[in-house]
């Protein structure tokens, strides 16, 4: 039987495509792959590369997504970051836009702060650590 190797995508509704394009490309660094208009039978959409072959694809509908947090008060899903330094620079990234950003927390594993996308949406950003690895000094 094969193994699973990933996620291939993760698809978001969004009533706004270009604005959610926009973040996740020149806040996050994500890449734009392809776009699609709209045709009578379809929705407009975009598909951006995450990095490692995973994809966000974004639908635009007329309802807005959900903005709740999941029953363990995060996102629900996340992204991912190489180090602690980088999760820090996005994290100024997202604060210098004027975006929504939580605080960065230290986890068993990793460190992770949640920020809201243009939709609301609440997003996990994360960076993972060894056990053993000593946690920074908490940022603003």
């Amino acid at each position: 039987m094969p193994g699973l190797l990933g996620i291939n995508h993760l698809t978001l509704p969004t009533t706004d495509l270009d604005r959610l394009v926009t973040y996740y490309t020149e806040l996050l660094g994500a890449a734009l792959t392809f776009e699609l208009a709209a045709t009578p039978s379809d929705p407009r959409f975009a598909v951006i590369d995450v990095g490692g072959d995973d994809h966000l694809m974004f639908v635009e509908t007329t309802t807005a997504p959900t903005t709740d947090l999941d029953h363990s008060s995060r996102a629900g899903w996340g992204l991912r970051v190489g180090t602690y330094e980088q999760l820090c620079e996005v994290r100024e990234q997202i604060q210098g836009a004027g975006w929504p950003v939580g605080q960065i927390e230290t986890l068993p594993t990793q460190w992770t702060m949640t920020v809201r996308d243009p939709d609301g949406r609440p997003v996990d950003v994360r960076a993972h650590r060894s056990r053993t690895t000593s946690p920074p000094a908490t940022t603003d």
